[in-house]
C-alpha cells in the first residue's frame, strides 16, 4: 500500500452513519494525515471532524486524492446498485481503488478493465491471502506478548480499543503494534487478514500468521483486533477461531452501556458481564489459559454522569478495571495489563 497516498473515502449515503460508516470514521480519527475528504452527495459543503465533504469525485480532484476508499460496511458486504457509476467514476478519474466489502471489485470484469485502461490499481483488503492453513503451534512460541479485545457483540468497539492501546502502549515508548483483523483495521494499518472472509478451517491459521507477523514487525506488545462475539449466533464461530489462533495472553472485554440483547434481538440476552468474563477465559486455548484483565465500556450513548455510573457498576459486576478508552483515556485499561507486559522494555 503507497506511503504517499491520500484518500478520498466515499461514504455516499453513509456519512453520518457511526454503524455502516465505520470505516471512513475509523480512518478519519487513526490516520486523518492520509485523508483530504469525503464524498457524500447528501452533504455536500458539510464538514466531518474538519475534513469537506464534496459531491462527485470531480469535485475532489482539486485537492489532489490518488486512492478512493469505500468508506462504508454495507449489510452483507455489498455494493448498493447507486455506486457502480460512483466507482467508475473514481477510476477514470485515476484513482486507485481500495475496497474492504464481500464483493471485490478486482474479480469485476468491467472494473479490471477500466483499471487496466486508466492504470490504476484495484485492491479488496478483504481478500485473504493464498497459502492460508490451519494452525502449526508457533502462536505458542513467538515472543510478543498478545493482547485481544473480545466483545459481548459486534460493532460495539473492539477495533477502536486495541488501537487506543496500541496509542497508550506507544506513549510510553514501548514496541508495539495493532494487529489488523478487519476491512477497516486493514485499512488503517496497511496490513493485516481480514478473518471473516478466511475460510472456516483455515481462521484459527490466519490469526496465528498475524500475531507472528505483528512480532516480525517489531513489536513486542501485540493488540489484536477482535471480531465478532462469542454470544451472537452469527458471528461466534470467526471470534473462536481468532481466539485459539491468536491464543493471547490476555484479554480486554468490550460491552455497550446499557446493552442488554445481542444485536437488538430479545431471544439472545446478554448475560451479567462477570458471566462473559467467565466465558472467554474457560473458551481459551487450553495451552494458554488467558485472563481477562479489564473492561472497555463504550459509553456513548451516555451522559458523562451516567457513563461515570456505568463504569462503576461493571466494576462492581466484574471486579475488574474499567473505563471508557476513547472518553476517559486508556491508561487506566493500560495499567490493569501491567502483569502481562511489565518485562517489556
Amino acid at each position: 500500500m503507497p506511503a504517499a497516498r491520500k484518500l478520498l473515502i466515499l461514504a455516499e449515503g453513509f456519512s453520518g452513519d457511526p454503524h455502516f460508516g465505520k470505516t471512513a470514521r475509523g480512518v478519519i480519527r487513526y490516520r486523518p494525515d492520509d485523508v483530504v475528504a469525503l464524498l457524500d452527495s447528501q452533504r455536500v459543503g458539510e464538514t466531518q471532524d474538519g475534513f469537506p465533504i464534496v459531491g462527485t469525485v470531480a469535485d475532489a480532484l482539486p485537492l489532489e486524492p490518488t486512492t478512493a476508499l469505500v468508506g462504508v460496511a454495507t449489510q452483507g458486504g455489498r455494493f448498493p446498485q447507486a455506486w457502480r457509476e460512483l466507482l467508475k467514476d473514481s477510476i477514470v478519474a485515476g484513482l486507485d481503488l481500495e475496497s474492504g466489502l464481500h464483493e471485490f471489485v478486482s474479480d469485476d470484469p468491467e472494473l479490471v478493465e477500466l483499471a487496466a485502461a486508466h492504470g490504476v490499481e484495484l485492491r479488496d483488503l478483504r481478500k485473504p491471502p493464498p497459502g492460508l492453513d490451519v494452525p502449526t503451534g508457533t502462536n505458542l512460541t513467538q515472543a510478543a506478548t498478545s493482547i485481544l479485545t473480545v466483545g459481548s457483540d459486534c460493532a460495539i468497539g473492539k477495533m477502536t480499543v486495541s488501537l487506543e492501546l496500541d496509542r497508550e502502549a506507544r506513549r510510553r515508548g514501548l514496541r508495539s503494534e495493532f494487529v489488523p483483523t478487519g476491512q477497516t483495521g486493514i485499512a488503517i494499518a496497511g496490513w493485516g487478514i481480514s478473518v471473516d472472509a478466511v475460510i472456516a478451517d483455515f481462521i484459527a491459521g490466519a490469526a496465528e500468521q498475524l500475531v507472528v507477523d505483528g512480532a516480525a514487525r517489531g513489536g513486542e506488545v501485540l493488540f489484536v483486533e477482535g471480531q465478532g462475539s462469542l454470544l451472537h449466533p452469527a458471528y461466534s464461530g470467526v471470534t473462536l477461531g481468532l481466539i485459539h489462533g491468536s491464543a493471547p495472553h490476555g484479554y480486554v472485554l468490550c460491552h455497550l452501556a446499557g446493552e442488554r440483547y445481542v444485536d437488538g434481538d430479545d431471544r439472545f440476552p446478554i448475560p451479567p458481564l462477570h458471566e462473559v468474563v467467565s466465558l472467554h477465559e474457560q473458551i481459551s486455548l487450553l495451552p494458554r489459559r488467558a485472563k481477562v484483565h479489564a473492561v472497555a465500556l463504550n459509553t456513548r450513548q451516555l451522559d458523562e454522569a451516567a457513563a461515570r455510573q456505568a463504569i462503576a457498576e461493571a466494576e462492581a459486576d466484574t471486579g475488574l478495571p474499567t473505563d471508557d478508552p476513547v472518553r476517559f483515556g486508556a491508561e487506566k485499561l493500560f495499567d490493569a495489563l501491567g502483569p502481562l507486559i511489565a518485562g517489556i522494555n
